[in-house]
């Protein structure tokens, strides 16, 4: 994986072109690059994404940014504080938040 200006890229090696393929991930949007080394890949990539910035910004669009990966719940105040029915570890209050986070955690 390769990161730039907060935008992920991941690559594949084609042995029949001789050529790093890439795409950037976690976007609606599609951006491609390629190479013919590690530091070429870099660079297109770069480029790439500076272009569509660029493109963005002259069509007066905001760019789509990568998802993060947060879940945003809201919760009313009564459910934010200790869970009654789980016990404090460790001498904490278990918050909500933390409590399914660790429940997704093992479903996965």
């Amino acid at each position: 994986m390769i990161d730039y200006k907060g935008y992920t890229g991941v690559f594949e090696f084609d042995p029949d072109l001789r050529l790093f393929t890439g795409h950037v991930v976690d976007l609606r949007d599609e951006i491609y690059y390629e190479g013919d080394s590690v530091q070429a890949l870099e660079s297109s990539m770069g480029r790439a994404i500076d272009h569509y910035l660029e493109v963005c910004k002259a069509r007066g669009e905001e760019p789509e940014r990568p998802f993060s990966g947060k879940l945003n719940v809201r919760l009313a105040q009564s459910y934010t504080g200790p869970l009654p029915s789980q016990p404090p570890q460790k001498g904490e209050p278990q918050r909500l938040a933390r409590f399914a986070s660790s429940r997704m955690q093992r479903e996965t």
